[in-house]
């Protein structure tokens, strides 16, 4: 099946699709010169198939590429996916001007 990963600003989620069904929602609020990532879920069919994280990564990315706000990790999921990635550490700690 295919999969696609999207940016919904107007739901403040990143979702990742799997066909047509929703697998995985990671939800955000926009905090001044952050984002926090509130809750992550994937739905039961695909728990354990590694959908969640592939999401955290592409929203990371996003975050990353597109503005100089820090993630705040406020979802359990996501602070573990940055221990699991200390590579990426930067972006917890950067600031706008």
């Amino acid at each position: 099946m295919k999969k696609e990963l999207a940016h919904e600003p107007d739901a403040r989620r990143y979702v990742l699709r799997v066909g047509e069904e929703v697998a995985s929602v990671l939800d955000y609020h926009v905090l001044g010169d952050s984002v926090a990532f509130t809750r992550a879920f994937t739905n039961p069919p695909y728990r354990g198939t590694g959908l969640a994280g592939e999401l955290v990564a592409y929203a990371v990315d996003h975050v990353e590429s597109t503005s100089p706000r820090r993630i705040v990790p406020s979802c359990w999921f996501v602070g573990e996916w940055f221990d699991r990635h200390p590579e990426r550490a930067e972006l917890l700690r950067r600031r706008t001007a």
